[in-house]
Formats: C-alpha cells, structure tokens, sequence
C-alpha cells in the first residue's frame, strides 16, 4: 500500500541508501578491471611471525581495501535502520561499494572545507538513528550505556562508529552540493509522474489516490533522487576510468 512519508529529508536518506547500492552494482557491471597493474600500494611486506595477515580485496588509486573492510561494511550495513535481512548481504556488492566510497572521499578530500560535519550535527543524527533502529529497544540505547552495549554487539567502539557515521555525512553532504543542488524539478515534471505513475498504482490496487498538492513533494524526492542517480552513475563511471581499481582476484598477489 501506498503511504506518504513524514519527511523528505528521511525519504532522500532511505532512497540514497538504496542507491548508492544499485549505483555500485551498475558501474562495477560497466568497468572491467584495468590490464595496467595498479600502483604500488603502502601494505608490509615482512609480517611479524604469528600475525594475522589482512587480505588484500581491491586498491583504488593507490588506496587498499582489506578483507577486514569488508568485514566491517557488512557490521555497519547490520545497524542500518532500513536494511534488509542479514542473509540479504553480498561480498561482492560490498567490495564495489567500498570503491564507489572510496572514490567519492578521495574526491571529498578536495572538498573538505565544503563538507565539513560539526560534532553538534553528528550528535543530533546519532541521536535520532539510535530511536531508530528497532534491535536498539532491546538494548535500551537511549541510554549511553545502552547504546555502547549495542555497538559492541555489533563489533563497534562508540568513537569508530563515530568516525564511520561521519564520513559517511560527509559522502552525502558531497554528492548532495555536486548533485542535487543543481537539480531543478518542474511542476509539469511532477504533474507528468502523478498521472502516469502514481495514479495507475492507485488504481490497481483500488484506493483512492491522494490529491496532487497532497504529494507533490514526495515525487519531487522521487524524481530527484533518479536524476541523481543517473548524475552519480555517470560520475562514479568516470572516476572509475580516469584512476586506478584493481580488484584482486582469488590467489593474486598484492603488487
């Protein structure tokens, strides 16, 4: 059944969360691996004997994503309040994710000074993400000890998870002022997506649909976040091309 969000901010949130997960899989299907070999990478070479050895998944530009990474994007995927199940998470969607990421804060590191996330700001999402995640109830993180307890469950510190909640408020800051800033969406636009989309969904399942100035907004949301997606695809292509990805493939050596 058809319903209306109770925030476009949350609805932009939800939706990006989601598209940055079909983004990656839609380049990653575009981009084969490069047949130069990619630049040296900064990982030791003489490991202490009895130390654990990290694998080495893929290097972007220089950058290495471990093993260990993509260890933690499936814990920290684990936390998000609009996820699916865990039998839902896939490796491979994960690594090119975690190189979709990766090119986009090599570019926010030129960016700093425009995506900048103040403790005031990370404080407040935190705080509301902590009421929103439903396994949170049972570990009563409205409590700091609480809240401490969960991460720990879930294979996070308080400051790592700090870290990791951060850049990635500083990831959609980036794409939101190289993006969707400069999106301009006309009410012929939504008048057209109302009545070609909207209205037939409606009718199929036989409720009565709201009036338009009711949902205007929720489509304007809609419609950006394809135009964005369209625009981040591209980008993410281009990016992909111009540097360096390698991803390691089953028994290969880290050059």
């Amino acid at each position: 059944m058809l319903r209306p969000v109770h925030s476009s901010a949350m609805w932009w949130l939800r939706g990006f969360v989601l598209l940055i997960s079909t983004t990656s899989c839609a380049v990653s299907q575009q981009i084969s691996s490069p047949t130069l070999p990619p630049p040296r990478a900064s990982v030791p070479t003489k490991p202490e004997p009895g130390t654990e050895i990290d694998g080495i998944v893929a290097i972007v530009n220089g950058t290495v994503i471990l093993e260990s990474d993509v260890d933690e994007e499936r814990r920290f995927e684990n936390i998000q309040p609009y996820r699916g199940s865990a039998a839902d998470f896939s490796r491979d969607r994960a690594i090119q994710r975690l190189i979709d990421r990766t090119l986009i804060l090599q570019q926010a590191a030129v960016e700093a000074d425009q995506i900048g996330v103040s403790d005031e700001e990370l404080n407040r999402q935190l705080q509301t993400l902590r009421q929103d995640i439903p396994a949170c109830r049972e570990y009563h993180c409205e409590t700091d000890a609480g809240w401490q307890k969960y991460l720990t469950a879930n294979g996070f510190t308080v400051p790592e998870f700090r870290d990791r909640w951060r850049k990635r408020m500083e990831l959609l800051r980036l794409i939101e002022i190289r993006f969707r800033n400069g999106i301009h969406i006309t009410d012929e636009e939504i008048k057209d997506y109302y009545e070609k989309n909207m209205l037939p969904e409606y009718a199929k399942q036989k409720v009565t649909p709201p009036k338009l100035e009711t949902i205007s907004r929720r489509i304007e949301e809609v419609l950006l976040q394809q135009r964005v997606g369209s625009l981040l695809r591209d980008w993410l292509q281009s990016l992909r091309a111009q540097g360096n990805v390698w991803i390691m493939k089953p028994g290969e050596v880290a050059p």
